[in-house]
């Protein structure tokens, strides 16, 4: 929880957690409270993929701005979601990437027109200006990641929200961070090392 690695796909953030915290103690236990609606529907439910779901989506923008969850500059977008087909756990992320081999090999698609990349605001990956965009062309690469993840070590479903919620979510938190770090950890470092 404390400084992000270099490549570290995701990580919570208890200082500023901390810090935003109305009572001094925990923003996050405080957006738990506040939302506890997300959770509705999955009190005692023996699958921990629901509650582990919303507790990631109380987590992180747009319910939680900035995040407690926070994640590596090229991740745009992270989700957590029930597979409909089998109530599998499923990771959506979507990742800022370089352009692809097939239209770095060769220029003659560019034709000069000025095309650009994804632009950086201090080190950041945003959206290009409107200005920008009535002028310059832009390709703004995107992967998306679209994976399982194990559900071994999330922790049941609260039978209530009196029964340990803001424990219970902290803990699933926990675990989907150390799981979402081990599946797109070495995508950010491959695409990092790619000039």
């Amino acid at each position: 929880m404390g400084t992000p690695s270099e490549h570290q796909a995701f990580w919570m953030d208890g200082r500023g957690d901390r810090e935003r915290a109305h009572a001094g103690i925990s923003r996050y236990s405080e957006l738990v409270q506040e939302y506890v609606g997300a959770f509705a529907g999955v009190w005692g439910d023996v699958a921990p993929v629901a509650f582990a779901c919303a507790a990631w989506m109380v987590a992180t923008p747009p319910l939680a701005d900035p995040g407690f969850v926070r994640w590596h500059r090229r991740i745009l977008s992270a989700e957590c979601v029930r597979n409909s087909w089998d109530g599998t756990l499923i990771a959506r992320i979507s990742m800022v990437s370089p352009a692809p081999a097939a239209l770095t090999a060769s220029r003659a698609w560019w034709q000069d027109r000025g095309w650009h990349g994804w632009p950086e605001i201090f080190g950041q990956y945003v959206e290009p200006a409107e200005r920008e965009l009535s002028k310059i062309p832009y390709l703004r690469p995107v992967l998306l990641v679209d994976a399982p993840l194990p559900l071994d070590d999330l922790p049941p479903a609260p039978d209530g929200p009196d029964e340990g919620l803001t424990e219970s979510a902290h803990r699933a938190l926990l675990v989907l961070v150390r799981e979402l770090n081990a599946l797109v950890e070495p995508i950010i470092t491959q695409l990092d090392q790619i000039p």
